[in-house]
């Protein structure tokens, strides 16, 4: 760890190799806590290169509980968080919207961190218990068309890691590792990111796993599609910027995404997208962010206004709320 260390005062970067190494060593704590946040924060200080993230992915996945699926294509959709916005459960919605018009998911999410609401918290308010067993969950994809991977009981490394990262400050490269260490590994994703160069790095990490991507950013700062303005949009096959007329749809205003002050006011508007009773622009923000997902699960051959009326399908008939209801059945 000394030259390691060494080598980052020098300005020097880390190979993937170097930083698989160290996450394996931290899980085997071989080094005290001093170590570990002096390399936090020089990583942070100077910006996390591409084969320094996935060397700690490497590390996270092989200390991990893996997650084999039977299927071959499924999509997780998913945000790095920490946009402050308090964003209801927009996501966790939308994948099953996805589901419900027939695709597979494998939906890798936490507690909430900044926000009421993160993906475990809503599911676990309709009573749903996470688990690991891995015939259990290809069960419920098989049936229901969508898992739930709850993070803490597959990534075993970040524990070690835990009270350093709270007790800092700042955000580390342990925060933008949530998207990338899905134990199931999807060949499919559609990533929300709360700026463009966290887009730019993202991007570089995909291309080099070579999966099929779609990487979203509202311009005033949601780290998903919020339809508040415009955004931008990056997949394996176009960068676009869209304006929300241009689906169709009218601007949302911020007050209209907010999932309220309690995990109950949460599960309130994650229940009345599913039973399509929802604001519009609530309605609204889950079928374009289901759709960019659909489309990255097309592999760009259907137009994101086809993708959009899919979405819309999903809804309108019931079949999402009839796949989630099948999903709490199946967990509970």
């Amino acid at each position: 760890m000394k030259q390691i260390l060494e080598k980052l005062l020098n300005h020097e970067e880390l190979s993937r190799e170097e930083m698989k190494n160290v996450l394996i060593g931290i899980t085997h704590s071989e080094y005290p806590n001093e170590q570990i946040t002096a390399l936090l924060t020089a990583l942070q200080m100077r910006g996390v290169t591409v084969d320094e993230l996935l060397g700690f992915r490497d590390g996270i996945l092989e200390t991990g509980v893996p997650v084999p699926l039977n299927c071959d294509r499924y999509i997780d959709v998913v945000g790095t968080g920490g946009d402050r916005k308090n964003t209801f459960n927009i996501s966790t919605t939308s994948c099953f919207v996805i589901a419900g018009a027939g695709y597979k998911v494998a939906k890798h999410g936490n507690y909430a961190a900044t926000s009421t609401s993160g993906a475990s918290n809503v599911i676990a308010q309709h009573g749903v218990k996470f688990t690991d067993d891995i015939d259990r969950l290809n069960r419920c994809l098989d049936e229901a068309g969508i898992v739930y991977l709850h993070a803490h009981l597959f990534a075993k490394a970040m524990k070690f890691v835990g009270p350093i990262r709270k007790a800092l400050p700042f955000p580390t490269i342990f925060n933008l590792l949530g998207p990338l260490v899905n134990p199931s590994q999807p060949a499919c994703q559609l990533l929300g990111v709360a700026n463009l160069n966290q887009m730019r790095l993202y991007q570089r990490v995909y291309q080099r796993l070579g999966i099929d991507y779609g990487i979203v950013n509202s311009i005033d700062g949601y780290d998903e599609i919020s339809l508040t303005g415009d955004f931008k949009v990056t997949t394996n096959n176009y960068e676009r910027i869209f304006n929300p007329a241009d689906l169709g749809f009218t601007p949302a205003k911020p007050d209209e995404l907010v999932a309220g002050a309690t995990e109950a006011e949460a599960k309130e508007i994650f229940d009345s997208v599913l039973e399509n009773r929802s604001l519009p622009a609530q309605k609204n923000i889950v079928l374009t962010n289901a759709a960019f997902g659909i489309q990255v699960l097309e592999r760009g051959q259907k137009s994101i206004e086809e993708c959009i009326d899919i979405a819309r399908q999903s809804i309108d008939s019931g079949s999402a709320l009839k796949t989630f209801k099948k999903f709490v059945e199946l967990n509970s």
